[in-house]
């Protein structure tokens, strides 16, 4: 019984938590909240019993850390993926909310015919580029642990740890036989929430936000004040592949093109605390200057209030695939054991009244789509139509990729980022960002080059895709040359779907039919 009143003890949380959720949950009346509370303590016996007996007569002695972590995850697993539980104060959990994280700043990634994880992308002045890290070098141990065959879950876990602690990192370079050893200092490194933003040209000011991490929206002010006093008149917001982050930086995003006391998003749950309405608290910066949003379907949570908010609002124009649709918000909540609960606490609604949540979970462990039959009509300020249920759909839908499995089996494999690798080695020299290219006869002997390393490849996919494979090789390039704030710089320059919305953000005409377009005349007889 000793373990059972230890196991208990340990694990006071999990009835901490059902009881708050319990005495948190919406006003019922006498006789429903009595049904219910009756409920919950059935089934927590119920748990307790079951475990008791696990704990008394299974045939081996079990972990009650382990089986209560399975407990919690499979019983949140089912409620939706938004809501987590972190057993101590977690590293993703803190970068998720602040971009911040202590380690040696460089993403890395597994490579199969080395049976080894190597650097895939040092950042910019962080302690892997100070250390003289590249793309492609192999890691071969860590504080003198061979990392041969782990995966880049575990090596990612060695590397990281406390600001000012030291390690040695033994590497090599692809194609050498020495080894190298380096003494690295773990910094916290600080994710920039706007990798590049730059005046393009012809007045078109562009800024790339890849999330909504704390300080974001006071960034993104200062940098649209840099591009006005740079001649600036006109923005392209790129938030594709933003995941969201912060509610209130978005809310305080859109106040940079909306007034003060404007209503931006409110959210509604169980629980009053849920019951909150955002307003825009500050003046704007430009309230005029045309705005065209690109989004995707890797556009989600807050950066679908913004686009979804600024569409509403008919302050920007949107351009893209629709995109995710997470209309739920969750909170944050401490444990006394020290652990954290991220839970779904309420549903979202932008200025027209919609909810865009497209996902309906059963809490059994699957989930649809809200079909577009279901989905209802909504109207922005100026009276155009937008629906809810689904996302946020662009006001100008562009053309998907029409990239089939094999394309991704191209752009994912080792040969695609050992060529890269190969190429920086033999051509040293980097030209300005605007300037760089790849010949024909670069793709060429890319094609030999990965067509002879991996035999699952074969030289007509690459053709058929020729030239989508040169634009993600000339940007993983970038990468290495000019850094991710280079690559995203070269982007803007070469993406096509971008510099189409750049035409349509020069085309005031086409814009503001967008925005106001002409009313239907009845054909009256």
């Amino acid at each position: 019984m000793h373990k059972k009143n230890t196991f208990w003890s340990k694990k006071g949380c999990f009835i901490a938590l059902i009881a708050l959720l319990t005495l948190l949950s919406e006003p019922l009346n006498a006789q429903q909240r009595s049904t219910h509370n009756a409920s919950v303590a059935k089934n927590l016996e119920l748990f307790n019993e079951i475990y008791r007996m696990l704990d008394l007569f299974y045939v081996d002695t079990l972990s009650a850390d382990t089986v209560m972590q399975w407990a919690i995850e499979g019983m949140l697993r089912r409620i939706d993926p938004f809501t987590e539980y972190y057993p101590e104060e977690s590293d993703d959990l803190r970068q998720m909310a602040t971009g911040k994280y202590a380690g040696i700043g460089a993403i890395i990634r597994y490579v199969k015919s080395l049976d080894r994880t190597v650097i895939a992308e040092p950042y910019r002045d962080t302690p892997s580029s100070r250390a003289g890290l590249k793309a492609g070098d192999i890691i071969i141990s860590v504080d003198g642990k061979d990392t041969k065959g782990m995966d880049t879950q575990t090596v990612s876990q060695m590397l990281r740890g406390e600001a000012g602690t030291t390690f040695t990192l033994v590497y090599k370079r692809p194609d050498e036989d020495a080894e190298h050893e380096v003494l690295v200092t773990r910094e916290t490194i600080q994710l920039p929430a706007i990798p590049y933003y730059g005046v393009l040209g012809d007045g078109v000011g562009y800024l790339y936000l890849s999330s909504f991490t704390e300080g974001c929206a006071r960034a993104m002010r200062m940098a649209l004040l840099e591009m006005k006093n740079q001649g600036a008149t006109r923005l392209l917001l790129d938030l594709r592949g933003n995941p969201g982050g912060a509610l209130t930086e978005a809310v305080d995003v859109v106040n940079i093109f909306v007034g003060k006391g404007e209503k931006v998003v409110y959210t509604k749950g169980k629980i009053s605390p849920a019951n909150q309405e955002y307003l825009t608290t500050s003046d704007p910066v430009d309230t005029e200057m045309p705005v065209v949003v690109m989004v995707n379907g890797g556009t989600a949570s807050s950066a679908e209030i913004v686009s979804g908010s600024l569409q509403d609002l008919d302050r920007a124009v949107i351009v893209g695939t629709r995109t995710y649709g997470k209309g739920l918000v969750q909170m944050v909540r401490s444990l006394n054991s020290g652990g954290t609960v991220k839970v779904t606490t309420s549903r979202y609604y932008i200025p027209s009244g919609r909810c865009i949540q497209a996902h309906d979970y059963k809490h059994d462990g699957t989930e649809s789509i809200v079909p577009d039959s279901l989905q209802k009509t909504f109207h922005t300020r100026d009276g155009r139509e937008v629906k809810d249920g689904g996302g946020i759909l662009p006001d100008i839908l562009v053309k998907k990729d029409s990239v089939g499995r094999s394309y991704w089996q191209v752009e994912a494999s080792d040969a695609f980022f050992n060529w890269c690798t190969r190429y920086v080695k033999t051509h040293p020299e980097a030209v300005p960002v605007e300037q760089f290219a790849l010949t024909e006869a670069d793709f060429s002997d890319f094609t030999a080059y990965a067509t002879e390393a991996d035999s699952t490849l074969n030289a007509d996919t690459l053709m058929k895709y020729r030239e989508r494979l040169t634009f993600d090789l000339e940007q993983e390039l970038a990468t290495r040359y000019y850094w991710n704030d280079g690559a995203v710089h070269y982007g803007a320059l070469h993406d096509p779907h971008l510099q189409d919305a750049r035409r349509l953000l020069l085309d005031d005409e086409r814009m503001k039919k967008i925005l106001k377009p002409e009313p239907i005349k009845e054909n009256r007889k």
